[in-house]
């Protein structure tokens, strides 16, 4: 059983990585990929071409279950910002798809063009189904590199790109991979905890999980991603999770 690794955790403040392993090797991202969608959408608030307060309802071919709330909850629209701040806080699957209608794939190629952030990528929405032999239907919903998605983190971070989705992401409830070494509450840490302030993301479907984040303590930052991948069959669930949780250790003894 082989599992695939794509490393970097890299001090904003250093020019050197404290761990990189095959950090240029493109894996697939799972939700990780709806950060660049959350990007877009920011930067489109910004200029002024989004309301954010603007009504979005999801249409039936919008509808998929899995990851999130809306598809469980009566309300049939909702404001831009609280579908920004659904696919922050439990990667919400149908709030995705409805963004994604609303601002278009190619849009997110132009902007992970325009900042150098090739090869990370969300290349198509999100499906119960995924079917590439069929027509405009991607083969992988995300795609990234370690060094791709910690370039958006500094991006981000550092305000080249909307901070925005700091915001809606610093509701994330998954603390189940790299960030549960922190031993922060899941449920509420968008406040500085143990003198610790965490923003991250993560992805997961059967052979993916992936983890990327911003960890701040006594003003300093540390930006990691952390993806693996394995073949369809194999079940490294255990493993993979215990290593990603050991890095995140490594990350918090570092930082002090």
């Amino acid at each position: 059983m082989t599992v695939r690794w794509s490393v970097l955790v890299q001090p904003l403040d250093e020019p050197w990585p404290w761990l990189a392993e095959e950090p240029d090797a493109v894996l697939r991202t799972a939700s990780v990929g709806k950060c660049l969608l959350l990007s877009e959408v920011a930067r489109r608030w910004e200029r002024g071409d989004i309301d954010p307060a603007a009504r979005i309802a999801w249409r039936s071919e919008d509808f998929v279950r899995d990851s999130g709330l809306w598809h469980v909850l009566d309300q049939r629209d909702l404001s831009v910002l609280d579908a920004c701040r659904l696919v922050g806080a439990v990667s919400d699957n149908l709030a995705t798809n409805a963004l994604l209608r609303e601002v278009g794939v190619a849009p997110l190629a132009a902007l992970a063009a325009r900042y150098a952030l090739a090869p990370m990528a969300l290349l198509d929405r999100v499906r119960d189904d995924r079917d590439p032999a069929q027509p405009g239907v991607a083969d992988t919903l995300s795609r990234g590199s370690a060094r791709a998605l910690v370039r958006w983190l500094r991006l981000t971070h550092e305000g080249e790109l909307p901070r925005l989705p700091l915001e809606w992401l610093a509701l994330g409830t998954d603390l189940s991979m790299v960030a549960g070494a922190f031993g922060l509450d899941p449920l509420a840490h968008a406040e500085p905890d143990r003198g610790l302030l965490l923003v991250n993301k993560t992805g997961t479907d059967a052979t993916v999980r992936a983890d990327i984040g911003l960890v701040t303590k006594h003003g300093r930052t540390v930006a990691y991603a952390v993806v693996s991948g394995w073949e369809p069959g194999a079940d490294p669930r255990d493993d993979v999770l215990s290593r990603m949780r050991a890095i995140g250790g490594a990350i918090r003894d570092r930082l002090g």
